[in-house]
């Protein structure tokens, strides 16, 4: 079938727009049109069995067996249906469309039920019927050939990926929830799938891809695809789970029409009830909701964590709670087959914030430091802003395998592509930009011939390009620590600040011991040592006693003793100790001494300056931007200033004309 005629098909299925305007917003035209015509090829795929289903129905009607597994194996097929009602027979009795129409989808397999019980198929049969339009609808997809012989199940795909497309564009503010882009699919299989080329066109090859937030199922397609397209031999096991349900049976559906295994689509959500538990797969990609919070399942999650603790799909540790985004990357790291069964490969659309978001120690940096650590991590691709309906972020494709290539072992490769795009003729939703076929292969090629374009200063896109070694993107996160200096003074506020203290406060004469003090008002020590001699006398000559114990002494050198570059170092144990005012934080390359480090960046401003490395932490953060950052100075005055005096002379004669 060419383009065009795939093209009728959709359109004559998407007619009953014109129908549905008025009583359904455009938003919710797709909740009509995507179940009639799953339901009306499921009708025409099973038809030239349906007989034969009739009589297998009769034959076991008195019989208390299950009897599933014949049904199938009558149809042909993973699905059947058990009534005589076809939607040209519906329609003949115009009078009891909704009835008979109810009756039809009720006689389908359990497994076909679902899926157009989770399109609310029974609710929008009957607000069709309120609305006098379930007769039309029903008969416009009465019509519509998609026998198999006619549209077989690759050409079938294409054109209900089309009706995807259309209900995703007219409800675009939440086409992100369940539709990605087409070309941003395209370049993911490709960077996910092609270094494996050679291996794929071999015969016999079996592949099995998971995406555990399938959505509509649009990246599985294009995996299928990109593989079978290389290898039409190739037997390709597509896996996903989703928690919407309407994109679930839209993912379901597509598999359905495909002759797939619809089976393989589990519904729920994939942290607190995975769908695929113990499998493990060759490719898995993803495109997984940007900075949703994981509230709902943290009790399961943290189970998981404790109960397995390395087994456990989110070792080592799991990230702040109001961003799951690295969750559904551990999980599917923990689903790659293993290497030593050939390994897999990981790619995971994520916003900005997984590459940095939290300091050394925290969730995020030690996830990251598991991923650098086991050399899973083979590429970023920083991608261009506005190529997603419902947000205009800049994003990045993350490649992963357990299963490097000896060049890569150790190395990671950030590639920038955040210049390759076309404007859009007309905004989608927050898209404005996407990404051509002609810059796709260009991408594609560059992360392929990366190491290559990274040593090779000449060639033309070698700024793009940046290779690092693993441990390049961890570092020590130092406590600088400086003493406290402290001096010592009677002043109304440093009396004020003593007479509120707790030790004070529980003295049988707290007023009078404040009072005591009253005659030093002015006085200042750079000792404590004097101070603490100076104020005791004080204290006693007014026939008061000196309190003692560790409490006072240290509530009374907090009240008076005042913070100066010139004061008394203060000792614990005699060890300086530290001012946490001046407490400081560096962030140390993991390859670098911190001694050295502090020599040379710390001790030239401070020289009084140390490093506590009871506190020292391990972190890791990927900066793509900072790596491809490229300083531009700013224009020369005179230059600026020329253009401002030229807008200036522009104004005055535009004013010139209107007083004129």
């Amino acid at each position: 079938m060419n383009t065009n005629k795939h093209t009728e098909l959709a359109n004559h299925a998407w007619s009953v727009a014109d129908l549905l305007r008025g009583d359904y917003k455009q938003s919710d035209y797709g909740k009509v049109i995507l179940p009639f015509t799953v339901l009306r090829r499921l009708e025409c795929v099973l038809e030239p069995t349906r007989e034969k289903v009739a009589e297998t129905v009769d034959k076991y009607r008195d019989r208390d067996i299950d009897i599933d597994r014949f049904l199938r194996k009558a149809s042909g097929h993973r699905f059947y249906n058990t009534t005589q009602l076809r939607l040209k027979s519906i329609t003949a009795d115009s009078s009891h469309v909704a009835r008979n129409l109810t009756e039809y989808i009720g006689g389908f397999s359990p497994n076909a039920y679902e899926v157009l019980e989770r399109y609310d198929f029974a609710q929008q049969i009957k607000k069709l019927d309120g609305a006098n339009l379930l007769y039309q609808v029903t008969s416009t997809f009465a019509d519509l050939d998609l026998r198999p012989e006619v549209v077989d199940n690759h050409q079938m795909g294409y054109i209900f990926e089309e009706l995807i497309r259309r209900f995703a564009e007219q409800s675009n503010e939440t086409a992100g929830e369940h539709f990605t882009p087409r070309e941003v699919i395209e370049l993911m299989v490709n960077l996910l799938i092609a270094p494996d080329d050679d291996a794929l066109s071999k015969p016999g090859v079996v592949r099995k891809v998971l995406d555990p937030a399938c959505g509509t199922g649009g990246m599985l397609s294009s995996a299928y695809e990109h593989i079978t397209r290389m290898n039409p031999g190739a037997t390709v096991d597509v896996y996903g789970q989703e928690l919407n349900p309407e994109s679930w049976a839209i993912c379901r559906s597509d598999l359905m029409i495909k002759d797939q295994d619809p089976d393989n689509i589990k519904f729920g959500n994939s942290f607190s009830d995975d769908g695929h538990r113990n499998a493990t797969f060759d490719y898995l990609l993803a495109n997984p909701p940007f900075g949703v919070e994981w509230k709902k399942v943290k009790e399961d999650v943290e189970d998981d964590l404790e109960r397995l603790g390395e087994n456990s799909r989110f070792w080592p540790a799991l990230p702040r709670i109001n961003d799951g985004s690295l969750l559904f990357l551990q999980h599917m790291l923990s689903k790659m087959k293993p290497a030593e069964q050939g390994g897999g490969r990981v790619a995971i659309v994520f916003n900005g914030s997984p590459l940095f978001t939290g300091a050394a120690g925290s969730g995020e940096s030690q996830i990251r430091q598991h991923i650098l650590e086991n050399d899973w991590l083979e590429g970023i691709v920083a991608l261009p802003d506005q190529l997603f309906y419902n947000t205009g972020i800049s994003t990045y494709f993350w490649i992963l395998t357990n299963r490097k290539s000896p060049d890569y072992r150790g190395k990671v490769v950030l590639l920038d592509a955040r210049e390759q795009w076309q404007k859009m003729r007309k905004s989608l939703g927050d898209k404005r930009k996407y990404i051509d076929k002609d810059q796709i292969a260009d991408i594609t090629r560059l992360y392929a011939e990366a190491l290559h374009a990274a040593k090779d200063e000449s060639h033309p896109q070698h700024a793009k390009v940046k290779v690092f070694n693993n441990e390049d993107f961890g570092y020590r996160r130092i406590t600088v620590e400086r003493p406290l200096k402290l001096k010592f003074e009677i002043s109304e506020d440093t009396l004020a600040a003593l007479g509120e203290a707790k030790p004070v406060q529980k003295l049988d004469a707290p007023e009078e011991f404040v009072a005591a003090l009253r005659p030093l008002l002015g006085t200042t020590w750079w000792a404590k040592d004097e101070a603490v001699t100076a104020m005791r006398e004080a204290v006693k000559n007014t026939g008061l006693s000196w309190p003692t114990g560790a409490p006072f002494a240290k509530a009374l050198r907090d009240a008076v003793g005042v913070r100066d570059p010139e004061g008394e170092v203060q000792t614990v144990k005699g060890k300086p100790e530290p001012d946490a005012e001046l407490r400081d934080f560096e962030n140390v390359p993991l390859d670098e001494d911190v001694e050295e480090y502090l020599k040379r960046e710390v001790l030239p401003h401070v020289p009084d300056a140390w490093i506590d490395h009871t506190k020292t932490k391990i972190g890791y953060e990927i900066p793509v931007t900072r790596h491809f950052y490229a300083y531009e100075p700013p224009r020369p005055l005179s230059e600026i200033d020329a253009e401002l005096k030229a807008l200036e002379a522009e104004i005055q004669n535009l004013l010139g004309e209107v007083t004129e």
